[in-house]
C-alpha cells in the first residue's frame, strides 16, 4: 500500500515546465475547478441570470401595476356602491316620510268618509222615521176615519127611512146631472 500511494506522491512532484500532467493534491484541485467552474457560470450565465432576474422584476412590477389598477377599480366601485347606498338610503327616507304622510292623509281621509256616511245614516234614519211616522199617522187617520164613517153609515141607516133615503138619492142624481151639463 505504501508503493501506491508512494507513486501518486511523486506524480504529484512533476515539473509543470513543458509537460502535462495530473495534480494529484485533491484540496487544490477541487478550489481550483470550483473557481473555473463559478468563473465560467459567472461569465456566461451572468447574461441568462440577469434575464431571468429583468423577467421576475418585470412580472413582479406588472404584477404590483395589476393590483394597483385592480385595488383602484374596487375603490371607484366602493365609492359607486356607497353613492347608490346614500340615494337609496335617502329615497328610502322620502318613502317613509311620503308612506306616513299618506297614512295620514288616508286616515283623515277615512274618517271624514266614515263620518259622512254617519250623517248619511243618521239621515236616513230620521227619513226612515219621518215616514214610519206619517205611515202611522195616515193609518190612524184610515183607521179612525173609516171607523168613523162606518159610525156615520150606522147612525144614518138607523136615522134614515126609505123617504128621506129616495129624496138622497133624487138630490145626488141632480148634483151629478148638473156636472155632466158642466162638463160637456
Amino acid at each position: 500500500m505504501k508503493n501506491v500511494t508512494d507513486s501518486f506522491v511523486s506524480l504529484g512532484h512533476w515539473p509543470f515546465a513543458g509537460s502535462f500532467g495530473f495534480n494529484t493534491d485533491i484540496l487544490a484541485t477541487n478550489l481550483i475547478n470550483l473557481s473555473v467552474v463559478l468563473g465560467v457560470l459567472i461569465f456566461f450565465g451572468k447574461g441568462v441570470l440577469s434575464d431571468l432576474l429583468d423577467n421576475r422584476k418585470q412580472r413582479i412590477l406588472n404584477t404590483i401595476r395589476n393590483s394597483e389598477e385592480l385595488r383602484e377599480g374596487a375603490i371607484e366601485q366602493l365609492e359607486k356602491a356607497r353613492d347608490r347606498l346614500r340615494k337609496v338610503e335617502i329615497e328610502a327616507d322620502q318613502f317613509r316620510v311620503n308612506g306616513y304622510s299618506e297614512i295620514e292623509r288616508e286616515k283623515l281621509n277615512l274618517i271624514d268618509s266614515t263620518y259622512k256616511t254617519l250623517e248619511q245614516l243618521e239621515n236616513y234614519k230620521n227619513e226612515t222615521i219621518n215616514f214610519e211616522q206619517q205611515k202611522a199617522s195616515n193609518q190612524v187617520r184610515q183607521r179612525v176615519f173609516q171607523q168613523a164613517l162606518q159610525g156615520a153609515l150606522g147612525t144614518l141607516n138607523n136615522c134614515l127611512n126609505d123617504e128621506l133615503h129616495l129624496r138622497t138619492i133624487s138630490a145626488n142624481i141632480g148634483i151629478l146631472a148638473a156636472m155632466k151639463q158642466i162638463t160637456d
